[in-house]
């Protein structure tokens, strides 16, 4: 096998974004005689994913007669983003790149459209989720086609046992495996309530306040439930509202429950604090149940993963959706988009979900009832709901539904999570309304 090297400008594009090496090396060769195509995937947490992915690839490539190269890249230290960003510069590399979120909005000039792939998906496999949507689609344009590798919900994953005891909550029986939700009574209030009553029994949710993704994730639901919205889908500034106003009067006394420390938490704090055994609940993907299912089996047994709470306006979940994006330089499209259709087949996003024990979710509404979910176990049946496969809440995105250029700026500056911390600690009101105003204003202007 060969190394993939990077060229002079795509070295300097990707050190001016950081300072971690970029190391991509190809995965697989496979000779054909139906030109070349070359892939860089997201390099998948749950040992035996990529192999899963390879398979199907190759299986394809076998029988296309393509030659393909694969390069599994990591998201540790930012490289699947320093990759982007190098071969937009560079206008080379890979054929099909795996975007998360909001990167194919960002490099929309450069990527090409696939429509022609995606509407006989979405007639085949079902509609796709609002969130899709709004990330993947410019002015009618399809930037990518939605992958349910790495795409995740980050829902609540509650302590059967501590939710019990403490709060009088039986969260199997409100989100029962094979049956509807029973959740009516599963509100914003509840949720506080239960928040409350876990801390004083010593067993806290563990919610962040960082500046990482799953505490700008969770901002993010909790303030749509109650419709508040920092810019809008017009791109007007409205941060000074009524529904922004009471999503910060509820995170303030949210955050008078919650540990010490959550300021400083990152996306691996929550995951620490479930499988420790020292929380009654975190917002997470199955991941952390599933670390705690190898090492502190124990914890796992007792964890049952389901819905965010409703708000006055709605009950949101945080979905993070990756895209399979094809460049307009790529010097095989018609094969790019082959294989696109290939690993969006039923089968295929079966085999890939199975692989990686239930954390990657299909965004489209025909498949998200695949038997993985129910039978992953301890306790079987703890991922049935993970997937939302009765459509009781309507999956988002932090910062939305601002033009998505500038919610991206809002959820990478962590705006959310910054004011609820600035109210909380004790700044007025309408200061700390003003400081995110200002904030939205500057993104306005990048």
């Amino acid at each position: 096998m060969s190394r993939r090297r990077l060229s002079r400008r795509q070295f300097v594009a990707a050190t001016a974004l950081s300072s971690a090496a970029l190391i991509s090396a190809p995965y697989l060769r496979a000779a054909g005689a139906a030109g070349k195509l070359a892939i860089g995937l997201w390099d998948h947490w749950v040992p035996g994913a990529n192999k899963t992915s390879t398979n199907l690839i190759n299986e394809w490539a076998e029988k296309e007669k393509v030659e393909v190269s694969i390069d599994y890249i990591t998201s540790q230290g930012n490289k699947n983003l320093v990759t982007i960003a190098a071969e937009a510069q560079a206008k080379s590399g890979h054929d099909i790149l795996a975007m998360p979120t909001w990167w194919p909005h960002a490099n929309s000039d450069q990527l090409e459209p696939v429509n022609d792939v995606m509407e006989p998906l979405i007639k085949q496999n079902g509609a796709v989720n609002g969130t899709v949507q709004y990330l993947g689609q410019l002015e009618g344009k399809w930037l990518g086609v939605p992958t349910c590798m790495g795409s995740q919900i980050k829902g609540p994953c509650s302590r059967i046992d501590l939710m019990k005891r403490y709060a009088d909550i039986d969260v199997q029986e409100m989100y029962p495996a094979g049956s509807p939700p029973k959740a009516d009574n599963w509100t914003t209030d509840t949720f506080l309530k239960a928040a409350e009553a876990c801390h004083k029994g010593g067993y806290p949710f563990g919610i962040g306040l960082g500046e990482t993704s799953d505490s700008v994730d969770t901002a993010g639901a909790l303030f749509q439930s109650f419709g508040a919205e920092l810019v809008n889908a017009k791109g007007d500034i409205t941060v000074k509202t009524d529904a922004v106003r009471q999503a910060l009067e509820y995170y303030k006394k949210l955050i008078s429950v919650l540990p010490p420390d959550v300021a400083a938490w990152d996306d691996a704090s929550n995951n620490k604090w479930l499988i420790a055994g020292k929380g009654a609940m975190i917002l997470n993907p199955p991941s952390a149940w599933a670390v705690a299912k190898r090492d502190a089996p124990e914890i796992a047994a007792k964890c049952w993963t389901h819905g965010f709470p409703v708000g006055p306006k709605g009950r949101f979940a945080p979905f993070l959706p990756f895209f399979l994006a094809l460049w307009s330089f790529s010097k095989n499209k018609s094969a790019a988009k082959s294989l696109l259709t290939h690993l969006s087949q039923p089968a295929s996003i079966e085999r890939l979900v199975e692989a990686s024990g239930g954390y990657d979710l299909p965004a489209f509404e025909k498949l998200t009832t695949l038997k993985v979910w129910a039978e992953q176990e301890p306790p079987k049946g703890t991922l049935y709901h993970y997937p939302d496969p009765y459509h009781q809440q309507k999956l988002s995105i932090a910062a939305s539904p601002a033009p998505p250029k500038i919610a991206q700026q809002i959820y990478a500056q962590a705006t959310l999570t910054k004011m609820c911390l600035k109210y909380a600690q004790g700044e007025k009101m309408e200061n700390t309304l003003a400081w995110a105003e200002d904030q939205c204003e500057g993104f306005m202007r990048t």
